[in-house]
């Protein structure tokens, strides 16, 4: 019995958003239909492939079901009115204006399932200039302003390795379903939810953007705290072309890194303001960390208070003691999948459902 045991979820979206959002209502008991196209969701076809699935549908569609219905026939139509009429939330990604062409509108929807939750999500929302503008995820961190800072030491922005975007959208549309749920406990009826992927990932910059906000200068990378133009917050090479960062600017770990360094003298740059002050310090630490390889910085580091990280690839970091000792990743029938970060005392030890295959009810 998980947290949401006795929720059932018709889900319509695909690739990540949406399959995100449910399938983390998946890993809490909710009961999850997957509505996909005939052809499937695309994501089933995306490689790598693993145990017969694709690893990104198997991850993002365990533990649901799935029903293949062509919507623009009549049995269709009929069979997903069906699957409305008992469900508690329903999920959607379509460009705006698509569902309510076929008929599924949240107005028709809520006419006849008044407790329904209906989340709609989209790139910039279903309201605005910008609505039905095409856009994945990359498209939508360049017009928010992160790819703008997502840059290399030369300035050129670069493709971001997480989709941010799609990410945000998935974990803020889970919490306006969630409350929304709450709230018809208390009123009785359901919601309508315009999730929209921009919007989701825009207050993820408050932490640079005020100036900007205020009709200011733009946040630059070469001189923000968290952006690079720090020596305690930045990425430094090593002799073997790997690397290595330093992800804490508190003062005490300044002094204990310069001190083991012999240059106590640099101890006063570290608290100046990023940018130009700090160039010679980190210079220092550029030319010092290129003295050994990253292994060697490792071994070296292991008796330090520094706040400090070897940059590890996708294998090294999923080899990790510490992914086995917090139980981050399961292997069920040569199948692995990434364990829900949300996990309650008490409760057994989480184990993966399958993804399903196509049309398997």
């Amino acid at each position: 019995m998980g947290k949401l045991t006795g929720i059932k979820v018709v889900d319509l979206s695909q690739f990540l958003p949406g399959p995100m959002l449910s399938v983390m209502m998946a890993d809490q008991g909710a009961e999850v239909i997957k509505v996909e196209p005939p052809a499937g969701d695309p994501a089933r076809a995306q490689a790598p492939f693993e145990a017969g699935q694709s690893v990104w549908f198997r991850n993002l569609n365990r533990g649901k079901h799935s029903v293949a219905l062509d919507l623009k026939s009549p049995q269709g139509v009929e069979a997903l009115w069906s699957l409305i009429d008992g469900a508690d939330v329903f999920v959607e990604g379509f460009r705006p204006g698509v569902m309510k062409r076929l008929g599924f509108g949240y107005e028709a929807v809520s006419a006849r399932n008044p407790r329904i939750v209906y989340c709609s999500i989209s790139a910039f929302g279903q309201t605005g200039e910008m609505a039905h503008h095409a856009a994945h995820d990359l498209a939508v961190q360049a017009l928010s302003g992160f790819i703008s800072v997502n840059d290399g030491v030369d300035g050129t922005p670069v493709v971001p390795g997480a989709p941010s975007a799609d990410m945000a959208a998935a974990l803020t549309g889970l919490s306006a379903v969630l409350m929304a749920l709450l709230g018809r406990e208390k009123s009785g009826r359901g919601d309508y939810l315009d999730i929209a992927m921009f919007d989701s990932l825009l207050p993820w910059c408050s932490h640079i953007v005020g100036t900007a906000m205020a009709g200011g200068e733009p946040p630059r990378s070469s001189n923000q705290r968290s952006l690079g133009g720090a020596a305690f917050y930045n990425v430094y090479e090593t002799s073997d072309g790997r690397h290595i960062v330093l992800g804490g600017r508190e003062p005490k770990f300044a002094a204990n890194l310069l001190n083991a360094l012999g240059r106590p003298d640099l101890i006063p740059l570290a608290t100046e303001p990023p940018g130009l002050a700090q160039v010679p310090l980190v210079d220092f630490l550029r030319q010092t960390f290129r003295t050994r390889s990253r292994d060697a910085w490792i071994e070296w580091f292991a008796d330090k208070d520094v706040a400090f990280a070897p940059v590890l690839d996708f294998r090294e970091a999923f080899a990790q003691p510490h992914l086995a000792e917090r139980g981050l990743v399961a292997n069920a029938d040569g199948a692995h999948h990434i364990a829900p970060a949300i996990r309650f005392s008490g409760e057994p030890a989480w184990s993966p459902r399958p993804a399903p295959e196509l049309g398997d009810g």
